[in-house]
């Protein structure tokens, strides 16, 4: 395993090196093993409000194209490239996923569960964020830094599980809102005045609530240095792009979905604001944190934009605790925390001496250790970002 992660990792990438078929080939092996795998357990392995949405046909006929794709990568990598690693193992993907039935692995997406994990959530939104992203980031980067950059492999599990339990997280994060609603019932009246309004002024509202309610969370998981500790594996990235904001603690996904949906169902608006809203700011988290060198004009003093998020992950002293609203940087005007310099960007990312250790397991119990550095200790009562400038001397290969 060793190896084959060194692999991914080599710095030898160069078009004719095997080394990007090799990529492609682990990517569409992964892809096709794990749709396989819904086709064969989709009662475990779907979103059940999705499973009649889907069209098997297409499903099996996209699976056989893509692991025939794997295969003739994987073979080009291992003719091409020295090491045989990323070539074998996107062959030893296909050989699986066509042992275990491959595209006639089944002919139906049924299945009645009350318990299931989110593959089918996790493949769906991978493909549709980097279908988007990777793009828009390759002609429009800020930074000249490939797209397999540190630390990916670690975004990218941190992407993984917030996904695969999407129906614990929803459970754990809308419990409260229910809570409130089923003991305020008295309040319908309100409710269905709110809900009748133009669903474009619903929209802004839900905006506005919700990024108020979010400013001050935010602004307490930097200040309050308990709380910062489980904010820190957040900015503990040393690298921006469309990847890097699914980097957070479990304990911070649940508590900051809670707290940020109770505006959006407890004052009742409609269900197509709702859902409007939740798919803007899917795509808004996204953008802020990804690697674009974009400045909007005078937008960027009307709505977040990644150069202003960016400073918000700035390892100088001036990005320390700024920039906290998700959506309307008029928040931070209004109470003190607003940084954008003239044009200018962060020059690094992350956290004064990265206290913060690598690996998802570790940063999972970061928080929970008895004792930090003392460096951790100074950085949980200001979010110090010190001006020491995070490492960005990878160079560009894809």
């Amino acid at each position: 395993m060793g190896r084959l992660t060194g692999e991914m990792d080599s710095s030898e990438r160069h078009f004719g090196s095997g080394w990007i078929s090799g990529m492609l080939s682990v990517i569409l092996g992964v892809a096709g093993l794990s749709t396989v795998l819904c086709l064969l357990y989709p009662q475990l392995l779907t979103t059940a409000d999705a499973r009649s949405y889907y069209n098997v046909g297409w499903i099996r006929l996209i699976v056989h194209v893509v692991l025939i794709a794997a295969f003739v990568l994987g073979l080009l990598s291992v003719t091409l490239r020295q090491s045989k690693w990323l070539g074998a193992a996107g062959m030893l993907l296909v050989l699986v996923a066509s042992l275990m039935g491959g595209s006639r692995a089944s002919q139906r997406l049924e299945g009645q569960s009350d318990v299931y994990l989110g593959l089918d959530f996790f493949l769906l939104n991978l493909i549709l964020l980097g279908t988007i992203f990777i793009p828009i980031e390759r002609l429009f980067k800020k930074r000249d830094q490939p797209i397999f950059r540190g630390e990916w492999r670690e975004d990218l599990f941190y992407f993984f599980i917030s996904a695969l339990f999407v129906q614990a997280l929803a459970y754990l994060s809308l419990t409260p809102a229910f809570t409130v609603l089923a003991s305020t019932q008295w309040a319908s009246g309100f409710r269905e005045m709110i809900a009748s309004q133009p669903l474009l002024l619903q929209f802004l509202e839900i905006m506005f609530f919700t990024d108020l309610v979010q400013y001050w969370f935010h602004r307490c998981f930097h200040e309050i240095p308990w709380l910062w500790k489980f904010h820190a594996v957040h900015h503990s990235a040393k690298h921006m792009d469309w990847l890097a904001g699914s980097r957070m603690h479990l304990v911070e996904i649940v508590l900051l979905r809670a707290f940020t949906t109770l505006p959006m169902y407890v004052m009742g608006f409609a269900e197509p604001a709702l859902y409007a809203y939740i798919f803007f700011v899917y795509l808004l988290s996204t953008f802020v944190h990804s690697n674009v060198r974009f400045h909007f004009g005078f937008l960027q003093h009307v709505i977040a934009t990644p150069r202003f998020h960016h400073w918000h992950h700035g390892i100088e002293k001036e990005a320390i605790n700024v920039n906290y609203a998700v959506h309307f940087p008029l928040l931070d005007r209004l109470f003190g925390t607003h940084h954008l310099p003239g044009d200018e960007w962060p020059e690094g990312y992350g956290i004064a001496s990265h206290p913060v250790p690598t690996g998802y397991w570790r940063q999972f119990l970061y928080p929970f250790r008895k004792s930090v550095p003392k460096s951790a200790e100074s950085a949980d009562s200001s979010a110090s970002k010190s001006d020491d400038v995070a490492s960005n001397d990878e160079t560009a290969s894809m």
